[in-house]
């Protein structure tokens, strides 16, 4: 699974943000800013504003080479709970924000989907004087949650950001529509997935493989805790073996932790690879975003995915 070779890291330097207001009938373009790194500084776009608000200019001239144009980001809740193991480490939300916004700087369409197992899981809650259904929506809720710290961590990196979530909760996100979530990454801003496949007996990676298939992503990047999918537990056995490329077939008949059934089918029928990756790494979540090469692949056809020299065509139709 190689990409084109690794570059230096691009700083996150400035990319103008430039708004056009429309009032009266006449338009307005208000002064271009610079959203220099590191400074906070929130992008007033939330649930609401128009699609027309705010677009995102890209630094020009030529930056580090990347694979992917459009791919879809899943983090876990246990990840963002950091050492802690609940609720959310603000420490671990800004690192993975500023390598998100740094591959979205770059050009790359970023969409994000997060888990909710830092607040509450709801497989875990089954038969604890809840049913299985009403403790899956209380985890839906739990991811609503992540994403809109995630949110506010990304544009605080300069970055404009949407939450859209599964169900209807218009004052803190926008309800999921496909177009326009794809029109959203079309303007270069990121998109953040919450509350699953707003239905209950399925994963959030499930709904990561939903969502990745519906916009057209070209790769799922699951974010772990670990360097990849291994022939053992890492933490358990010295010995494990780490896999850097495997089928979806293999997968499935080893039993290999990758993703549930219905997430890794899910990809396997619309030819979505999967990689699996450790997020704890500097530099690890934008170099994958980027398509360099990290973790372990999954995919349909290993030789193919693996010419480092070949780039990965847009997906057609939207």
């Amino acid at each position: 699974m190689a990409a084109s070779a690794c570059a230096p890291t691009a700083p996150l330097l400035g990319a103008r943000i430039t708004a056009n207001r429309h009032c009266g009938g006449r338009t307005s373009r208000c002064a271009a800013r610079t959203a220099a790194a590191r400074v906070p500084r929130a992008i007033a776009v939330r649930a609401g504003e128009s699609d027309e608000d705010v677009a995102i200019d890209r630094p020009d001239g030529p930056g580090p080479p990347k694979k992917w144009t459009r791919v879809m980001l899943k983090v876990s809740g246990e990840a963002l709970a950091g050492e802690g193991g609940f609720g959310i480490d603000h420490e671990v939300v800004r690192n993975i924000a500023r390598e998100v916004a740094e591959a979205a700087l770059g050009g790359v369409q970023v969409a994000v989907v997060v888990g909710g197992g830092n607040f509450f899981r709801g497989a875990a809650h089954e038969g604890k004087g809840l049913d299985r259904a009403s403790a899956d929506y209380m985890g839906m809720l739990a991811t609503v949650m992540n994403a809109i710290s995630m949110q506010a961590a990304v544009e605080s990196h300069g970055v404009p950001t949407r939450v859209m979530t599964a169900f209807s909760m218009p004052e803190v996100a926008e309800p999921y529509v496909r177009r326009r979530a794809i029109r959203h990454l079309e303007k270069g801003r990121v998109v953040i997935f919450g509350a699953g496949t707003g239905n209950p007996f399925f994963t959030t990676d499930t709904g990561a493989a939903l969502r990745a298939a519906e916009i057209n992503a070209q790769c799922v990047l699951k974010a772990t805790m670990v360097d990849g999918v291994y022939d053992s537990d890492p933490k358990r056995d010295p010995h494990a073996k780490l896999y850097e490329s495997l089928t979806y077939e293999t997968v499935q008949r080893l039993g290999l932790g990758v993703m549930d059934l219905t997430a890794i089918t899910l990809c396997q029928e619309n030819d979505i690879p999967v990689v699996v990756f450790n997020l704890n790494k500097p530099g690890n979540i934008a170099s994958a975003l980027r398509g360099n090469k990290v973790g372990t692949c999954v995919s349909s056809d290993v030789e193919k995915f693996e010419r480092a020299d070949e780039e990965v065509p847009q997906k057609k139709g939207v």
